[in-house]
């Protein structure tokens, strides 16, 4: 059994957040690894609802701030939901996930996470104007 480590970070690598889970199969898809990630952040938010979610993407009528988004009040989110968005997010570049020293680019893709136990995500922001 593998134990991951989730870290986000800036794209200037500054580290924002970072949890580990452990007990993971020792190969896991890309796709598998990101719908891990928002079931875990989103039930961690259901435990304990409040205005802001601070995850990986965006719920849906939430307004986008520094570092979360602000929900209009409090309430349950759907966690299959929220990986479907993920998962439209990483294929149209609004994330991009580092597994070791190298990007990973296919949803499809296996991951070793026993070589690779630290998965950066990277969200990137759409510049004013451009």
């Amino acid at each position: 059994m593998a134990t991951v480590t989730f870290r986000d970070e800036t794209v200037t690598g500054r580290p924002v957040i970072e949890w580990e889970v452990a007990g993971l199969p020792e190969r896991m898809t890309v796709r598998e690894l990101i719908r891990l990630r928002v079931r875990e952040e989103v039930l961690r938010y259901n435990a304990r609802p409040g205005d802001r979610f601070n995850g990986l993407v965006r719920p849906d009528d939430a307004e986008t701030e520094l570092n979360g988004y602000r929900l209009r009040a409090p309430r349950r989110i759907d966690w299959e939901r929220q990986a479907e968005i993920a998962e439209r997010a990483f294929l149209a570049n609004g994330f991009f996930v580092l597994a070791g020293d190298r990007q990973v680019e296919d949803l499809d893709e296996a991951v070793d996470l026993t070589a690779d136990p630290d998965l950066v995500f990277v969200k990137l922001v759409a510049l004013a104007g451009g």
